[in-house]
């Protein structure tokens, strides 16, 4: 399970496929892919709960705040939506899938910053994917490596690391302050 995590936590869906392929040296079934989608919205259904201190986090920040995510649109509506956390992100919801820009790609946080009227250096990325981090890196943004199982070895320098969203509350009104 760690591996997985590590390898295609935050990853585009198509290099997942391609590396799974890789490994096992042959294609996957061509019904992999909507099987896979099917019982991961089964499982969410089943179990998906907010991170803890997610929802404390999203109703204290003040400014706008949105979800840019590398999942396609109907697995962040459902994600957010069972998790109680769809009505702060109602309109402020973005898709690689819909800009065909996937991270590490800095795109969708560009594209974001753009659809928002705000400069990328004033933006701040949470993020718990190396994907995620480094696009946010990579787009010019102020970026938090949520980790709360241990440091990655792999976070770039100047990436501020929480274990606890709680963390981030002091940190983001610092850093809105300054």
């Amino acid at each position: 399970m760690e591996d997985a995590l590590a390898q295609f936590r935050g990853a585009k869906m198509a290099d997942c496929v391609a590396a799974l392929e890789a490994r096992l040296g042959r294609p996957l079934p061509s019904d992999f892919v909507p099987r896979l989608r099917a019982r991961t919205a089964d499982t969410f259904r089943d179990r998906l709960r907010p991170v803890e201190e997610a929802l404390d986090l999203v109703r204290a920040t003040t400014g706008t705040i949105c979800v840019a995510s590398s999942g396609p649109p109907e697995k962040i509506m459902l994600s957010l939506s069972l998790t109680g956390m769809l009505r702060y992100f109602e309109g402020r919801i973005f898709s690689s899938y819909a800009i065909n820009s996937w991270k590490p790609d800095p795109g969708l946080f560009l594209h974001v910053a753009r659809s928002l009227g705000a400069e990328p250096q004033a933006c701040r990325v949470v993020d718990d994917s190396l994907p995620g981090i480094h696009a946010g890196v990579a787009a010019g943004m102020t970026v938090f490596a949520y980790q709360p199982d241990g440091d990655d070895p792999n976070i770039p320098p100047g990436v501020v690391t929480v274990r606890r969203l709680a963390d981030l509350q002091p940190i983001l009104a610092a850093v809105r302050a300054n």
